[in-house]
């Protein structure tokens, strides 16, 4: 188990997988629920529907891969029809294999010829999955329901279920009317180690020659005697077709085919599984590193774009302050001319003695005292303009005095002479700076 570098999640998930579902091997726990993303009860409910002969999620009616059909690397198993051995002896079943090999090969010859003028009605497959049905059921109230699970789906849900399964899938062509395929069925099939050896080690899936998809399948696997049996695995990324049995099998013959066959080839099963782990772990390795890359730069990108936002921010500060300083200039220039503008309006100082002058004494608020003689003709305005144009006067001020204190609304009230505005021969006012 330590060596499948598994998380306790996931080792506690193919020990629960090996628990309901029976199969020993980890490495096809492991395989059934990788394919099922870890979902336990998906896999489960997949392997139960598989066990009971239901097509499983990846069954696909329409895409069968391609089965190879290379005799070569075939383990081929030939039984004579019964009764060959009647007359003659070996002899006797020599001539008769030479006569049944070449009317096949004639047979076949004037079959296909015939196909070219006369469209045999068994070709035409218009219902796969009804004629595989119709057959368990023909079987079951003919033979018994003692037999291996049949697969129930079509020949494609099958080859797709054993390809992605890692499974040996076992085809049984029955040939109605066969005295043979008859004593099959209702002997071997129905044996309790056959049954049992069948549904541990391989999926089977049964049909009959008389329906167009049990035809069209001895056409591709070139059933040439029956009963038929085939064995089909993935072997080197292929379906192929590793093993036939033709002609009557008992049940001591079929064990020992099918072990032989199985034993042959379930290393390949074996590899495709590690190449199925191997790549499911490179994928999940791929798929943190790409996380992982994708968190950096997402972490990057965010680094970024605060960098951005705070050199923004930095920006308009920088440009607030620029146009704060440069209202400041243009508004200290605007005070600058207006003092100049404003010198020319202030009145000149009256003669002490004038029997009209108020002396006015200003308290600027940088504590200096300036003194100034105004007619009591004058205006607010002019008492004003004269501490605006002074060096040391603030920017923005106001002026009032000392005693009750009173605000001179040198504005609002700008055309007040000062005799109006309350003021005597002698007056203290205060100037207050507003900026300060």
């Amino acid at each position: 188990m330590d060596d499948l570098n598994l998380s306790q999640d996931q080792t506690e998930k193919i020990l629960q997988f090996q628990d309901l579902t029976g199969i020993e091997n980890l490495a096809v726990c492991r395989d059934a629920l990788q394919r099922h993303g870890w979902d336990l009860e998906v896999a489960v409910q997949d392997q139960l529907n598989i066990s009971e002969g239901r097509p499983s999620l990846y069954a696909s009616e329409h895409t069968a891969p391609t089965v190879v059909n290379d005799g070569i690397v075939q383990h081929v198993f030939y039984s004579p029809p019964s009764g060959s051995y009647r007359w003659g002896g070996p002899f006797g079943y020599l001539v008769t294999f030479v006569f049944q090999f070449c009317y096949n090969t004639l047979t076949s010859i004037l079959k296909f010829a015939f196909s070219l003028f006369w469209k045999d009605t068994r070709r035409a497959v218009t219902d796969p999955v009804g004629d595989v049905l119709k057959f368990i059921d023909h079987f079951n109230e003919a033979y018994g329901r003692s037999h291996p699970v049949f697969y129930q789906g079509s020949y494609s849900q099958a080859l797709n279920d054993a390809k992605q399964e890692l499974k040996f899938l076992l085809i049984y062509l029955h040939q109605d009317n066969n005295q043979d395929c008859i004593n099959f069925c209702r002997e071997t099939l129905a044996n309790a180690e056959v049954i049992n050896y069948v549904n541990n080690n391989v999926l089977m899936w049964a049909c009959t020659t008389n329906s167009g998809e049990g035809y069209a399948v001895s056409q591709t696997l070139r059933a040439g005697g029956f009963p038929f049996l085939a064995v089909i695995v993935l072997k080197e990324s292929r379906m192929t077709l590793v093993g036939r049995l033709e002609g009557p099998t008992n049940f001591t013959e079929l064990m020992s085919r099918l072990g032989a066959i199985v034993s042959s080839n379930v290393s390949y099963l074996d590899t495709a599984r590690s190449e199925r782990i191997a790549r499911s772990l490179t994928q999940t390795i791929r798929r943190e590193q790409d996380a992982a890359y994708l968190e950096s730069l997402r972490a990057d990108q965010e680094k970024e774009r605060r960098k951005c936002e705070e050199e923004e921010r930095k920006r308009r500060l920088e440009e607030e302050e620029r146009n704060r300083q440069l209202k400041e200039q243009l508004r200290k220039e605007a005070i600058r001319k207006a003092k100049v503008e404003m010198a020319s309006e202030i009145p000149s100082e009256p003669e002490a003695l004038h029997p009209e002058a108020v002396c006015v004494v200003f308290k600027m608020p940088s504590g200096e005292r300036l003194e100034r003689r105004f007619l009591r003709s004058h205006t607010l305005k002019d008492i004003y303009n004269y501490v605006f144009c002074h060096p040391s006067s603030p920017d923005c001020f106001e002026i009032a005095t000392n005693f009750p204190k009173r605000i001179l609304q040198c504005e609002s009230e700008a055309q007040k002479t000062l005799l109006d505005a309350g003021l005597g021969k002698s007056e203290v006012l205060f100037v207050y700076d507003l900026e300060a």
